[in-house]
C-alpha cells in the first residue's frame, strides 16, 4: 500500500544503492545491442557539485536511461580530473598549517601526501552525483592519474614528440609568480582595475632634442624594451622608421620598426616593444626578428638582465621606482587615469606575467586542421549549431599548445636530458638509458624534467583512454567513437576541441558524433551566479528539501536551447508537486483494484475514453522520443508533463470515475487493464526524467514485477483509434470552453446551466447523445442539447468548433453586478497595464533599471495583457 504522503528522502537512497548493487548501470549487458556512449565530462578531484554539474550531468542520465529503456548496450563513463594545480593548492594549504614545506620534504613524499589526500577527500562529488541519480557504469570509473590513464599519456607524449608534433621552444606563458608555474587561458580571470598610462619621452639617437612619446601600462617592463613600433601609414613617425631610440635609465639603443599593429588611434600612436613580457609585442618581435629580453625571474621580481639598481626589486615596487627616476631625468611626460583589464590568476590570485621561458608545445595548428574539417563535414555535429561559429573562431587561430607545467602533481614529463642538454624522450627511463647510451656510452647520467603535464593533456584522451588506449580493448573497439558529448560552451576549446585533435591523431576518427552545448545556470533574476554577489544555489539544498527527481526535472524543463536557466526555488516546488499528483494519481488506481500491466502491448479497448487515453500514450511517447533524438530536452519534459498531468491525472482519472461507480464489470475490468497499462507507461517516459519515484511506483503499483523499471522498454504504440481519439478531444474541448466561461463569468458553482447548441454538425449531434452524462457532470450542465436558434440576450456564447454554445445565465446570476465586477477588474488592470507602459516607453528607465527589473516589468505587462484580453471577452460575452 502506498503512503499517504511522497517523501522523496524515503525512497531516493534506497533506490540508487539497489541500482547499483544490482549492476544495473553496467554496458555490455546486451552485447548484440547497438551501443550509446557518453564519456562524463570529469570533474575536478576537488571539486563539489554546483548547478552547472547538477545540469550537466541531469542532461546526460536522461539521455542514458532513455536509451537504455530503448534497448541499446549504454555506457555512461564516469571518472574525475587529477586538476593539477587546484590539488596541489590544497595539499600545499594543509602542508602550511602543519608548519611544513613540500620543497623540504621532496617531491616523492609530497605525491604520497597528495595520494592519501585523494584517498581520503577526493570522490567527494562522486558521491554527490550518486545523489542526483547519475547512472553511470561506476564499476569502470576511471582517473586520470591511474595507472591505465598514466601509462597512455606517456605513450602520447612520446608518440607525438616522435611524430614531430611536441616540442621544447622558448615562447611567452602565463606565469602565476605566486604558484610560479606556466597556466592556460582558461585559469586567467581578466579584470578590470583603476591604473594609469605613463607617457614617457624616448630620445631619437642621433637628434638631439627629438623625442618620440610612448604611453604604457606598465612602466617596469621598458627595462627589456628591444623596439618602438609605429605604424607604417602614420605620416607622424614615416621618417623615424629605421632609426633608434636610446632606451632611458638602460642606454640600450633600440630600433623603431614599421607594424601595423600599432594603431594610430591609441595612446600617442608609438609603441614600446618588450617581446619577452607581452604576448602582441612577442608576435611584433617574432616579425622583426627582435632581441626577447627577459627582465623578470620567476617570482616577478627584477633580474640581472636588468641595470643593477632595479635587481632584486618585485615588479611593482620596481613600476614606482622607474616612474621617479624617469620623471628625475625629464622623460615623464604625463599621468594619466585609465581604466584597462589586467590579468589574474584565478588559483593564485594574483597578477599574471606573461614570461619568456622554455617549455613544452603541441603543433596545435597541424592537429587543427583534421579536426575542423570534421565539423565542416558533420562527422560531428554541435548543438545547437551556432557553436560551430565559436569552434572554428578558435581553431583556425589555434596557437602552439603549452603543455608543460612547473608542479609535482601531474603526470611527469617523459623527458630526460644528458649532461649537455640532449634530451631522450621515451615511455621509461630504461628505454631513455638505452638511447642515451648508444649516443653517449655507458658512464652517461641522465636528468628528468621536473615538469609535469598540463591537466588538459589527459583529458583530451578521455573518450579512448577510458576505453582502454593504448591496448586494442573490446571496449575501444565497441565503445568508440562516443556518440554524445554534452559539456558547457567555457570549454569547447580548453576540451572539447583538444579531444577532437588527439581523437582524430590517435584514433583516426572523430571522438564523438553529436556535442551538446548546454546553458548557463543563472539565479532567478538573470544574474551569473558567483560566490561575490551571494547569489549562488547549492543543488544540494534542493536535493534535501525538495528531492533529487524536483531538482531534475526543474533543468531539464529549462533546458532550451541557445536559452539560459533561471532558476527559481518556486519552480523546483513546482516539479515536487508534479511528484506528489502522479503519486496520488497512483494511490487512486490504488484503491481501484488497479494494478501495474504484465504485458507490453496496450490491453484491449472497447470505451471510447480507453481507446482515447491508449491514442495519447503513443503521441506523448512519439513526442518524447522526438525531442531527446533532436535534444530539445525542454519539450520532451514538456511533452510528458502535459500528458501525466493534465491528460492523466486532471482528465483520464475524471473520465472514467463514472466507470468504477456504475455495475458493468467487464466495463470495470476493461479499465482497470487499460489504467493500469497507461500508468505503467507514464512511469517508462518519465523514468529518465524522475527516476526516484517513477521506480518506486513501478514496484508499488505491482508487487510481483519480473523486472526494475530502469531495464523496461520504451512504449511503442500501434492501436491508434483516431476516430475515439477525436471523439473524447471533442468532449473535452467542450468541457473546457464550459468551464473556462463559467470562470470567466464567475458563474456560482452550484447553478448549473442548460447549454444550447447552435449550428451543431450530425457528428457534434451524435457526440452530445454519447458524452451527455460526461458533459453535464463535468462542466456542472443541467443539460446539452442541438437546437436551430438561441436567445443571446443574457447568454454567454462560446465557439466549439462549428458550433456556438449559449449558456443563459440571466436566471441563474445577477448579470447586471457582474458587468459591474468585470468593468471594475479591466479599469483596475488597464490601469497598471498603462503604467508599465509608460516605464517600459522611457528610455532613461530601460538603461539604468537592472536587467531583471526590466524583465520582470515586461513579463507583468504580458500577463497584464492576457488577462485585460479575457475580461473584455467576458464583458462581450455579456452583451
Amino acid at each position: 500500500m502506498l503512503d499517504k504522503t511522497y517523501s522523496p528522502a524515503d525512497i531516493e537512497a534506497k533506490w540508487y544503492e539497489h541500482w547499483e548493487t544490482s549492476g544495473a548501470f553496467k554496458c555490455g549487458q546486451r552485447p548484440e545491442a547497438e551501443p550509446y556512449v557518453i564519456v562524463m565530462p570529469p570533474p575536478n578531484v576537488t571539486g563539489s557539485l554546483h548547478m552547472g554539474h547538477a545540469l550537466d550531468n541531469s542532461l546526460q542520465d536522461a539521455l542514458v536511461r532513455f536509451e537504455r529503456l530503448r534497448g541499446k548496450d549504454v555506457l555512461w563513463q564516469p571518472g574525475t580530473d587529477h586538476a593539477g594545480i587546484a590539488t596541489q593548492m590544497v595539499v600545499e594549504r594543509q602542508l602550511d598549517d602543519e608548519g611544513l614545506d613540500r620543497r623540504d620534504m621532496g617531491r616523492e613524499a609530497f605525491l604520497d601526501r597528495v595520494w592519501k589526500w585523494k584517498a581520503e577527500s577526493g570522490g567527494t562529488i562522486t558521491g554527490q552525483l550518486r545523489r542526483l541519480g547519475a547512472s553511470c557504469d561506476w564499476s569502470r570509473e576511471a582517473f586520470t592519474m591511474d595507472d591505465e590513464r598514466s601509462a597512455a599519456v606517456l605513450k602520447k607524449f612520446v608518440k607525438l614528440y616522435k611524430d614531430g608534433l611536441l616540442y621544447r621552444a622558448q615562447r611567452l606563458v602565463n606565469w602565476d609568480p605566486k604558484l610560479k608555474t606556466a597556466i592556460s587561458d582558461l585559469e586567467v580571470e581578466q579584470k578590470e582595475v583603476d591604473g594609469h598610462f605613463w607617457h614617457f619621452n624616448y630620445p631619437i639617437d642621433g637628434e638631439e632634442g627629438r623625442f618620440i612619446e610612448i604611453a604604457t601600462t606598465r612602466p617596469e617592463t621598458m627595462l627589456g624594451d628591444t623596439a618602438v613600433a609605429v605604424n607604417p601609414n602614420d605620416e607622424r613617425f614615416k621618417d623615424l622608421i629605421g632609426k633608434h631610440v636610446l632606451l632611458p635609465l638602460v642606454g640600450r639603443k633600440i630600433i623603431i620598426v614599421g607594424d601595423e599593429h600599432a594603431d594610430p588611434e591609441q595612446g600617442t600612436g608609438a609603441l614600446k616593444v618588450t617581446p619577452a613580457h607581452d604576448f602582441n609585442d612577442f608576435e611584433i618581435g617574432k616579425r622583426h626578428d627582435l632581441e626577447m629580453i627577459n627582465i623578470f625571474d620567476e617570482n616577478a621580481c627584477v633580474n640581472v638582465n636588468a641595470p643593477e639598481k632595479y635587481r632584486g626589486l618585485d615588479r611593482f615596487e620596481a613600476r614606482k621606482v622607474i616612474v621617479a627616476d624617469m620623471e628625475a631625468a625629464g622623460f615623464l611626460v604625463k599621468v594619466v587615469p585609465h581604466k584597462h583589464m589586467v590579468p589574474y590568476g584565478d588559483r593564485g590570485g594574483v597578477v599574471i606575467e606573461p614570461w619568456l621561458t622554455d617549455q613544452w608545445y603541441v603543433d596545435a595548428e597541424t592537429l587543427a586542421k583534421p579536426a575542423i574539417e570534421a565539423v565542416e563535414t558533420g562527422k560531428t555535429n554541435f548543438i545547437p549549431k551556432n557553436w560551430e561559429k565559436t569552434y572554428y573562431e578558435w581553431m583556425r587561430n589555434i596557437q602552439p599548445w603549452c603543455v608543460s607545467r612547473q608542479l609535482w602533481w601531474g603526470h611527469q614529463i617523459p623527458a630526460w636530458y644528458a649532461p649537455d642538454g640532449t634530451v631522450f624522450v621515451e615511455e621509461t627511463e630504461a628505454e631513455a638509458y638505452a638511447a642515451a647510451k648508444a649516443q653517449f656510452g655507458d658512464s652517461v647520467t641522465l636528468r628528468r624534467d621536473d615538469d609535469v603535464l598540463d591537466t588538459w593533456f589527459s583529458s583530451a584522451m578521455w573518450p579512448y583512454s577510458t576505453m582502454g588506449w593504448p591496448n586494442e580493448t573490446p571496449e575501444l573497439a565497441k565503445y568508440y567513437p562516443n556518440t554524445t558529448l554534452i559539456t558547457g560552451f567555457d570549454i569547447i576549446f580548453f576540451w572539447v576541441a583538444r579531444m577532437m585533435m588527439s581523437g582524430i591523431h590517435f584514433m583516426g576518427e572523430v571522438p564523438f558524433k553529436n556535442v551538446y552545448i548546454h546553458a548557463l545556470v543563472r539565479d532567478e533574476n538573470g544574474a551569473k551566479m558567483s560566490k561575490s554577489k551571494g547569489n549562488v544555489i547549492d543543488p544540494l539544498e534542493f536535493v534535501e528539501q525538495y528531492g533529487a527527481d524536483a531538482l531534475r526535472f526543474t533543468l531539464i524543463a529549462m533546458e532550451a536551447q541557445g536559452r539560459d536557466i533561471k532558476l527559481s526555488e518556486k519552480r523546483v516546488e513546482g516539479y515536487r508537486n508534479f511528484g506528489t499528483k502522479l503519486w496520488n494519481a497512483s494511490r487512486f488506481c490504488e484503491m481501484n483494484g488497479i494494478a501495474g500491466s504484465d504485458s507490453v502491448e496496450a490491453p484491449t479497448a472497447t470505451l471510447p475514453v480507453n481507446k482515447w487515453i491508449i491514442s495519447e500514450v503513443s503521441q506523448a511517447a512519439d513526442a518524447v522520443t522526438k525531442a531527446f533524438d533532436a535534444f530539445r530536452f525542454n519539450d520532451a519534459a514538456d511533452a510528458i508533463y502535459h500528458f501525466a498531468w493534465h491528460t492523466f491525472c486532471d482528465w483520464y482519472v475524471e473520465l472514467v470515475k463514472p466507470v468504477f461507480w456504475g455495475e458493468n464489470e467487464e466495463e470495470k475490468a476493461e479499465t482497470r487493464a487499460v489504467a493500469g497499462w497507461v500508468l505503467d507507461q507514464i512511469l517508462v517516459i518519465l523514468h529518465p526524467f524522475m527516476p526516484f519515484i517513477t521506480e518506486e511506483l513501478w514496484h508499488a503499483t505491482k508487487d510481483d514485477r519480473a523486472y526494475d523499471l530502469i531495464n523496461a522498454s520504451w512504449p511503442v504504440v500501434s492501436a491508434v483509434d483516431l476516430t475515439a481519439a477525436e471523439e473524447v478531444n471533442w468532449a473535452i474541448r467542450f468541457i473546457s470552453e464550459v468551464r473556462s466561461t463559467r470562470a470567466e463569468m464567475n458563474v456560482p458553482a452550484s447553478a448549473k446551466a442548460t447549454a444550447l447548441i447552435v449550428g451543431a454538425s450530425t457528428t457534434t449531434k451524435d457526440r452530445l447523445n454519447v458524452f451527455q452524462d460526461m458533459i453535464c457532470r463535468l462542466a456542472r450542465l443541467e443539460k446539452a442539447e442541438a437546437v436551430d436558434t438561441a436567445e443571446s440576450k443574457g447568454a454567454a456564447q462560446l465557439v466549439v468548433d462549428e458550433a456556438t454554445v449559449y449558456l443563459p445565465l440571466a436566471g441563474l446570476m445577477d448579470l447586471d453586478a457582474e458587468k459591474a465586477r468585470l468593468g471594475k477588474s479591466l479599469e483596475k488592470l488597464s490601469k497598471e497595464a498603462g503604467s508599465i507602459k509608460g516605464r517600459l516607453s522611457n528610455a532613461g528607465f530601460v538603461a539604468k533599471a537592472p536587467e531583471h527589473v526590466v524583465a520582470e516589468a515586461k513579463e507583468q505587462l504580458v500577463d497584464l495583457e492576457a488577462q485585460i484580453e479575457k475580461i473584455t471577452a467576458a464583458i462581450a460575452r455579456l452583451g
